[in-house]
């Protein structure tokens, strides 16, 4: 392989892998509260955790934020990396590192969120009729369970069958299930929750 190219895949995944690492949700309760979202409710920096910190307003900025997050460094990937335009590798490189980063930040002794609105960013910026048909799927399931994390799991779950069935690349369908296995494994503690009957419902 041309050594241009693998400088390639390097740089858009350590650039994913950083974008990603920038804890929104840690930074947004340190700056307003002073307190460490790690010690607090689920221990995640995501914006469930922050709604329990600072209320619904927060809960929606952080989640789209981390939406942007996962976004942006697929678009730098698609628009101005060069090697395997045709197939979407880099922007699927991107994506996975973004969630990757977000889950286990650099910045945060490699703790970080559930990479739900990252992950979803990431799939608004591959296909965006996918991701807004996942994110409609995470708000009715949501809207109607008042479980989030349900909502994330199913949204998720549905991923890789939306890409297909809106005939994605083939590269766009693995990212979207292996994000749908990753995400769904960061919530095997929320699963048991449900299962027992003891997890937080949104109200």
């Amino acid at each position: 392989m041309d050594i241009g190219i693998v400088l390639e895949i390097i740089i858009t995944a350590i650039i994913a892998y950083v974008i990603g690492s920038i804890p929104t949700g840690y930074i947004v309760v340190k700056l307003f509260t002073g307190q460490d979202i790690r010690t607090i409710g689920s221990g995640s920096t995501g914006a469930t955790n922050v709604k329990r910190v600072m209320g619904k307003k927060w809960f929606f900025i952080v989640m789209i934020l981390d939406a942007i997050k996962g976004a942006l460094p697929v678009i730098l990937a698609s628009t101005l990396t060069l090697s395997f335009k045709s197939i979407g590798l880099l922007p699927v490189i991107a994506a996975v590192f973004v969630i990757l980063g977000h889950s286990k930040s650099l910045f945060l002794n490699f703790t970080g969120g559930k990479s739900v609105a990252s992950g979803v960013g990431t799939l608004l910026a591959l296909n965006w009729q996918a991701g807004i048909l996942i994110a409609i799927c995470w708000g009715i399931v949501t809207w109607f369970s008042h479980y989030v994390s349900l909502g994330s799991i199913v949204a998720l779950a549905l991923a890789p069958v939306i890409m297909w069935l809106l005939n994605a690349p083939l590269a766009y369908i693995i990212y979207s299930l292996i994000a749908a296995v990753y995400v769904i494994y960061l919530h095997r503690e929320n699963i048991k929750r449900l299962l027992d009957g003891s997890e937080n419902k949104v109200r």
